[in-house]
């Protein structure tokens, strides 16, 4: 999933590097205090991952249900893509992770990041003087994070990084992970250290791509001998593999909420969106979006449809529409 600012993106190796971010914000003129008096379309875009088109879908339908015209641009491409055009104009909302500030601001060593309120608070204040507001952020934590398959978990009571240390201490892991894991001092390094432990390279199935479908598979299917594997933390295919995350305790990795930005000057004309996107972002944890993820990844619906039975189920949205 494209979910983090990475050149190439996140799953195409993932390297974490600051965004040069300073495009000029473009102003779009008029306001309007009630859906209808202005009628140009609100431009809805997203990455180009399960994720992000589940919930660039969810902000479509709900600003639809509010009586909005919307233009999507669902799948628009990696997070540069998206948040350039955001901060041109040419993109009104979309869905982004509060973990990638560090990198648009380029403090990624900051301690900050590492905690769910400070990073979202962060890049809050920084994006305002973009003309940027970030509204209410989900409560998952979509981070990197290390899965085990799920016999060895149950077996060791494995569920947590600190468990996962004394598991390599014991000879019992064998991880596949990409390159990039392996080697970036934000990934399995800082696990390392957070945790005092050191899986030595050759218990390691380095990977030269970034996708954690194959990762969690050869987890699951055990694949060359591996037991573990780099995952997200709401990917979809976690539970019908039956891996267990590994909690982190001690926040060795950034924090990743996903959250809606949008562009001031679409917010001022629809105030009302704050609270209606609120009410779905909010109900957005981990569980939900693994559940919702695997819908699509696992059993092949499409994005938007779970969107919509979603939004529906909960009331979020009315029984009628697109």
């Amino acid at each position: 999933m494209l979910r983090r600012v990475t050149f190439p993106d996140k799953t195409a190796g993932r390297t974490r590097r600051a965004v040069l971010a300073g495009l000029a914000a473009a102003s779009l003129a008029g306001r309007s205090a009630a859906a209808g008096q202005d009628q140009r379309p609100l431009v809805v875009a997203s990455k180009s991952d399960t994720e992000g088109a589940i919930a660039g879908g969810m902000i479509a339908l709900v600003l639809e249900d509010m009586g909005l015209p919307v233009e999507r641009r669902l799948g628009l491409g990696p997070t540069l893509i998206v948040r350039s055009a955001l901060l041109a104009g040419d993109v009104d909302i979309y869905p982004e992770y509060t973990g990638n500030g560090a990198f648009f601001t380029g403090t990624e060593t900051d301690p900050a990041w590492k905690d769910g309120q400070a990073g979202y608070d962060a890049i809050r204040r920084a994006d305002a003087a973009r003309g940027l507001v970030w509204l209410a952020r989900a409560p998952a934590d979509n981070t990197w994070a290390i899965a085990v398959r799920g016999a060895l978990a149950r077996k060791w009571r494995l569920a947590t990084m600190t468990d996962f240390a004394g598991a390599v201490g014991r000879g019992l892991i064998r991880l596949a992970a990409s390159t990039e894991f392996v080697e970036s001092p934000a990934a399995l390094p800082a696990f390392e250290a957070a945790y005092a432990f050191t899986l030595p390279l050759d218990r390691i199935v380095s990977l030269p791509g970034g996708d954690t479908a194959v990762t969690a598979r050869a987890a699951a299917q055990g694949i060359s001998g591996v037991n573990a594997g780099m995952v997200y933390g709401t990917d979809g295919s976690l539970d019908a593999l039956d891996l267990v995350v590994m909690a982190d305790p001690k926040g060795a990795q950034i924090v990743y909420e996903m959250a809606p930005v949008i562009r001031r000057a679409a917010l001022s004309r629809h105030p009302d969106i704050a609270e209606r996107l609120g009410r779905v972002f909010r109900g957005l944890d981990a569980a939900t979006l693994r559940r919702l993820n695997a819908r699509v990844a696992v059993e092949g619906q499409v994005a938007e449809a779970v969107a919509r039975t979603y939004l529906r189920e909960r009331g979020l949205i009315g029984g009628e529409g697109r």
